[in-house]
């Protein structure tokens, strides 16, 4: 069962032979007429293995080797399929009865899998065989295109559109028109890297601004790169445009460099690189183009953050593109559809808002959903096309161009990453899709490929982060009220209807994942994946074979009545269901092969069957959506769970339920009293790969709060942890802890005694909640932590600061502090990888100011101010904000607004010296109102 890498088009092939291999080395292996089919299977699955890996490289195939490819994958999943079935009821008959009688009775009851995995591998290796022979008749090893998904790339049309047609460019072009013309001395050379997602008007904004300064240059050049180039042609291809004469019978990539870099050097040039996928390409026209310092000026556009930031070095500039606003969309929408808003017919107006809202302003999808209209006045064929969008609409042939673009984006993913971008297809439309969860189901699923020196979690991660900076996926919120970043890392993601459209497609072309809906009309192969998504009180029923089906995914309010009856099924999420009760998971030992269980959304779960004991694979049971009330004592047997998360209380669990998980790496959100903090922290020093805490403390009285700090000590100076997490909650009075926080210096917590055993293990530490004096001096030590909050430090002085500022790879920190020593928190130098900070002061009488030099790397700046008067110290501010020089965002958050105004003012004359000038959040606590002042796009941009 260990993980390997699960591809789209190769299915499960390399886990497959794998496991063949294993079954061979092992005890399984001498079961009479097991070991002659295993070897013989092996060998045929072998031989097709690198003819699968090379169509899953091909963009297209023939009809021929589309079916024997699909063929091979469906055998591969069966195959393992039965293997895993086997192995798990062998397993789980030597996990059987002891003494006298275990001999006797391991030999009885092996004899039913024996005889059936011989037969099973035995009609199995005789498909793989005629598989085999049909490679050879076709000739299906011949070799395969290569070549992109189109003949005439549709992006060429955007050099051509009329001037009169163009909608929403005005803005954009001229905001990068004035930075070329106001940024930095006017002769150094200047690149702009405009990104965004496939259809967003990348190569509109590009040639917009070329031909509109392209006089003011004696050079000029446009040029399209492509996903896989030849760089030689796309040398060829500047030198042509800018008018340097050259030998064509010269290929030498090295000598179109340095010819071009000769007739460039006394010319003042325009050149946009359009279509950039990578930064290698990038080095390459990069070495051509050199500074002058004749004020020449380079564009480049890309669907990749990371390939955009590479073209823009220090002083060149990032242009991120954003959707239409309403008032464009609908421009753009209507002109193509009647030419004009005045012949739009009244009936169609809010069928037409509802598919320019699909659309969120994506210049492509309004374009090809208003061509699929143009002169429809039947309000059904609208509703039809609305339906169409998140289900068939990139299957339209009307649709085509915009299918071609997103499949480039498509086909530029490594393969191994492809099943992973699929996956979301499982999501219903406008989902929020948690970060953590989603990995976890790609974990489980085999998805992830494994690389030395990082977890598989970090791999997917990398995978996750990589599909935002190629604008697959966008960040999101998990909840609408916080901040979009927890502490710098993006938590959630949701995809755009038009995208997922496409993904789910592409899924259902690839029998990847089956909606419900398509259940019925899945043609022939076995479902692998299924999606369930329940709409209100609606009942679904799903009917029909699911015994193959290896991921379940169920959305909705009311739970279908399932069987849980799945013999291959690894990975389980149940998410928002209400109607989900305790006697629904009855039968969960019928799911031996579980890998990851998710349950969600329902208040009826409080507890977990004894059944569970026996999901002997079980490696991610997550609970964190419901309440547990009680825990069985049979969850001691789960020695492959890594990772549980569940909002229970301590006291539900057995006695050393917690002790016996030896596999446990991640605990979160357990409940402790004062009262069993002893006990709990005993049993988790029992769990020698733990690495992730997080626990909950409840305490009644600042007594019991600072008696048993030395066993919350104790976790942090004993274990390895990477990620910790202790909040203390104290349910007393508002009067008895206001009492309470008339400290003095005797009554203050100290952090000093919790010196970490290995202080270069620890990555990220929240401890909320915990009153104490000062930062202490072990910190100095962590070398390797990234993200930290601390609160409540009582005053904040100095020393503090500067323990906090010389940590080296801190990137976030949060920290909540009642006052600045002497009314001031100075930040001086250090903080040399600080990009997120946020500073919460819970009482009047403290400013804030930031020297030159200080926090060097700060993208993002928080400060909360609690509600004070008007002449309070906190109001000004005059703090030192243009020594930032990397802040991209400021979030102010206060507890009154009687001087906004004031505020504003100040803040935008502090503003004024900055060259690439933050968005201001002027948010009021308590209050769903906020301003948000974007200096980017205009002089003073508001919305409310």
């Amino acid at each position: 069962m260990e993980a390997a890498l699960v591809g789209v088009g190769t299915g499960v092939m390399k886990p497959l032979l794998s496991k063949l291999s294993k079954l061979l080395e092992e005890e399984y292996a001498k079961l009479k007429g097991v070991r002659r089919e295993v070897e013989s299977t092996r060998a045929e699955m072998r031989s097709m293995k690198a003819a699968l890996e090379a169509l899953a490289e091909a963009e297209q195939l023939d009809p021929e080797m589309i079916e024997w490819r699909d063929e091979v994958r469906e055998l591969s999943f069966d195959m393992e399929d039965c293997v895993d079935d086997f192995m798990a009821r062998a397993d789980s008959k030597q996990d059987g009865q002891k003494g006298f009688l275990k001999g006797f009775f391991d030999k009885l009851k092996k004899l039913k899998p024996r005889h059936e995995i011989a037969g099973e591998i035995k009609e199995l290796k005789a498909r793989a065989i005629e598989a085999s022979e049909r490679h050879k008749r076709y000739r299906l090893d011949r070799s395969t295109p290569g070549s992109t998904t189109c003949d005439i790339d549709p992006r060429l049309h955007a050099l051509y559109v009329e001037v009169g047609k163009l909608v929403g460019i005005e803005g954009p072009k001229k905001h990068i028109i004035d930075w070329f013309k106001d940024e930095g001395p006017s002769t150094q050379l200047r690149v702009v890297s405009i990104v965004g997602p496939g259809g967003l008007g990348k190569t509109t904004l590009g040639n917009a601004v070329f031909q509109t300064i392209k006089e003011e240059f004696s050079c000029k050049a446009f040029v399209s790169v492509s996903r896989k180039p030849n760089m030689k042609i796309v040398l060829k291809d500047i030198a042509r445009r800018v008018g340097m004469a050259h030998d064509p019978s010269n290929d030498d990539e090295q000598w179109l460099i340095d010819s071009l870099r000769e007739y460039l050097q006394d010319k003042k040039y325009l050149i946009v690189i359009d279509d950039l996928w990578s930064t290698g390409a990038w080095k390459t026209i990069k070495d051509a183009l050199l500074n002058n310092e004749h004020g020449s000026r380079i564009i480049t556009t890309t669907r990749n953050s990371a390939v955009a930031s590479f073209c823009s070095t220090e002083g060149d500039y990032v242009y991120r593109m954003e959707p239409l606003s309403p008032i464009d969309s609908r421009r753009l929408f209507l002109g193509r559809a009647f030419c004009s808003e005045d012949l739009f017919p009244s009936n169609l107006k809010q069928v037409s808002e509802r598919i320019l809202e699909k659309c969120a302003g994506l210049p492509l999808a309004i374009i090809t959903m208003s061509s699929l209209l143009v002169d429809q006045t039947t309000e059904e064929v609208w509703n039809n096309a609305l339906a169409a969008i998140g289900s068939s609409l990139s299957s339209d042939e009307g649709a085509g161009d915009m299918t071609k673009i997103l499949s480039l984006s498509y086909f530029d993913l490594p393969h191994y990453m492809r099943a992973c971008l699929l996956y979301l297809s499982a999501y219903p439309e406008d989902d929020i899709i948690e970060k953590k969860s989603l990995i976890h189901k790609w974990m489980a699923e085999g998805f992830v490929r494994e690389v030395e020196g990082k977890s598989t979690f970090e791999v997917g991660e990398g995978y996750f982060n990589d599909f935002i900076n190629r604008s697959f996926i966008q960040p999101s919120k998990l909840d609408p009220f916080k901040d979009l970043e927890r502490y710098g890392e993006v938590m959630a993601c949701g995809v755009h209807d038009i995208i997922l459209d496409f993904i789910t497609c592409k899924a259902k072309e690839e029998n990847f994942m089956t909606s419900f809906g398509d259940a019925e009309h899945r043609g022939k192969h076995n479902v692998r994946r299924l999606s369930v998504v329940s709409h209100g009180n609606r009942m679904v029923t799903v009917s029909g074979d699911l015994s193959h089906v290896r991921s379940l995914s169920y959305f909705g309010y009311t739970w279908q009545n399932f069987v849980l009856d799945f013999p291959v099924l690894r990975v389980l999420d149940i998410q928002r269901c209400r109607d989900l009760k305790n006697d629904h998971l009855t039968n969960i030992e019928k799911l031996p092969l579980l890998k990851y269980l998710r349950l969600t959304g329902s208040n009826s779960i409080t507890e977990i069957p004894e059944g569970i004991g026996k999901l002997k694979y079980l490696e991610t049971l997550d609970m964190s959506g419901v309440t547990i009330r009680k825990l069985p004592s049979t969850m001691g047997q789960l020695q492959r769970l890594v990772r549980l998360y569940a909002n229970f209380k301590y006291a539900c669990l057995s006695d050393g339920i917690i002790g016996q998980l030896q596999g446990l790496e991640e605990l979160e959100d357990v409940q402790v009293s004062v009262t069993e903090l002893e006990k709990f922290v005993q049993e988790v020093g029992q769990l020698t790969k733990l690495r992730t805490l997080s626990v909950l403390v409840k305490c009644s009285t600042l007594s019991e709060k600072v008696d048993n700090t030395r066993f919350l000590g104790t976790l942090i100076s004993s274990y390895n942890f990477h990620h910790l997490t202790i909040y203390y909650h104290n349910y007393t009075s508002v009067s008895a802890i206001k009492k309470e926080r008339n400290y003095t210096s005797a009554s203050l917590l100290s952090l000093e005694p919790w010196c970490p055993v290995n202080p270069l293990a620890l990555r990220k530490i929240w401890i909320y909640g915990y009153s104490f004096d000062k930062v202490p001096n072990w910190m100095t030590s962590l070398g390797n932590l990234s993200v930290l909050t601390l609160g409540d430090m009582y005053c904040t002085g100095p020393e503090d600061i500067a323990i906090l500022g010389g940590m080296p790879a801190l990137v976030s920190l949060e920290l909540l502090t009642w006052y600045g020593r002497n009314g001031k928190i100075f930040v001086r130098t250090g903080f040399r990888s600080l990009k997120y900070f946020s500073l919460h002061i819970h009482y009047c009488g403290t400013a804030v100011e930031f020297e030159e030099g200080s926090m060097p790397k700060l993208e993002q700046l928080k400060l909360k101010f609690q509600s004070h008067t008007k002449k309070c110290i906190n109001y000004s501010f005059d703090f030192g904000i243009q020594h930032l020089s990397a802040l991209t965002k400021l979030v102010l958050v206060s507890g009154t607004h009687n001087n906004k105004n004031i505020v504003r003012n100040v803040i935008e004359a502090a503003l004024e010296e900055f060259r690439h000038r933050p968005v201001l959040t002027w948010k009021l606590e308590g209050s769903l109102f906020c301003e948000h002042y974007d200096f980017h796009r205009s002089r003073l941009g508001k919305t409310t």
